[in-house]
């Protein structure tokens, strides 16, 4: 696959050497690998509550796992939705339109 003048060509496709454009992609794929793992987490924390039979202490660190979990998605998905209400809104950078 050929890549466009403003591409370089790696063993991950082709990346954009503009800043703006490269930081765009790999924020992209940060925000699905959190997802992802906050997902996992979520599912070992629900296990764990789930084969606690009572225990206080495993049912608290099942809860425990949740709500980290949720916390640092909200934190991620907060941190794009700021980024993009001041790059684009406040400041008007030109790229993050």
């Amino acid at each position: 696959m050929a890549c466009s003048a403003t591409e370089i060509q790696t063993d991950l496709g082709c990346i954009s050497t503009d800043p703006v454009k490269f930081v765009s992609k790999f924020y992209g794929l940060g925000l699905g690998l959190i997802g992802g793992v906050s997902l996992l987490f979520i599912i070992y924390g629900g296990y764990l509550i789930m084969t606690s039979r009572g225990n206080p202490i495993q049912l608290n660190e099942g809860k425990s796992f949740i709500f980290y979990a949720i916390i640092g998605l909200l934190l991620a998905i907060f941190g794009f939705v700021f980024i993009q209400l001041i790059a684009v809104d406040v400041l008007n950078i030109p790229g993050f339109k």
